[in-house]
């Protein structure tokens, strides 16, 4: 998370550099030829950006979510009683450790698709991003010249 936060800073400092050269332009009253289209670019960069980082954070609160359904399975597994209590909203229910099992097990495949699914997800924002954060540098070379 750190390296992609680190990434995400980049591309706002990028981002918050080219908006300064825009209004430089208009403050001298120059023409901007391609400001409209550029103004969605930027727009359609930070919305992108949003939602890496909501994706971020689902991702990472389905990881921890793993961790403790990996722990309560360990548990489960180091256990030499046949029965086990599992919290169902405000109550606590006697189930067969067997039982318990099967249900994180499920619940571990559910959470790993869903952790691969927003995996792929990043890949495709994080591409997105990149294709944007290209065009954005080529208009700024281009305005610089």
């Amino acid at each position: 998370i750190y390296i992609k936060s680190k990434k995400l800073n980049h591309l706002k400092a990028i981002i918050n550099s080219y908006i300064s050269f825009v209004e430089m332009f208009e403050r001298a009253g120059v023409e901007w030829m391609a400001e409209e289209n550029t103004q969605k670019m930027i727009e359609e960069f930070q919305v992108y950006q949003q939602q890496l980082q909501n994706l971020l954070m689902q991702k990472e609160n389905f990881k921890l979510q793993s961790i403790e359904i990996d722990k309560a399975f360990e548990e489960l597994n180091a256990t030499q009683q046949k029965t086990a209590y599992k919290m169902t909203g405000s109550i606590m229910i006697s189930k067969s450790v067997e039982d318990l099992k099967k249900e994180l097990a499920e619940m571990k495949e559910t959470v790993d698709v869903r952790i691969k699914s927003w995996e792929k997800s990043e890949e495709k924002l994080n591409n997105k991003l990149k294709e944007l954060q290209e065009k954005l540098q080529a208009v700024m070379k281009w305005c610089l010249w």
